[in-house]
């Protein structure tokens, strides 16, 4: 029998990837750590290669997934990661003030 569900509501923190924004979202990313400590001595590299490319490796539970400009990246209830599309963000999430 198919029955219907009602997703439960939990707070998340995430993060809209920017062009103006990539060293705060490469320390979210690194679960707060400084990003040049996660990324060793490639701190600079790695800024260059998202301005070039405009997007964002994620590493998720089910595999890398890319996240462009626009994209929120989202922290989840087990410290997981993944991109949103922006529309689909907006519609299911709202900011807690």
């Amino acid at each position: 029998m198919i029955k219907k569900y009602v997703k439960k509501p939990v707070e998340v923190e995430a993060i809209q990837l920017k062009e103006d924004n990539i060293i705060e979202v490469l320390d979210f990313i690194c679960d707060g750590e400084d990003f040049g400590m996660c990324f060793e001595d490639a701190r600079e590299d790695v800024i260059s290669a998202v301005k070039l490319s405009q997007k964002i490796n994620i590493e998720t539970p089910c595999g890398i997934i890319i996240c462009r400009y626009g994209d929120y990246i989202i922290k989840g209830v087990k410290g997981e990661f993944y991109p949103c599309k922006p529309d689909i963000f907006q519609a299911t999430y709202e900011e807690v003030r």
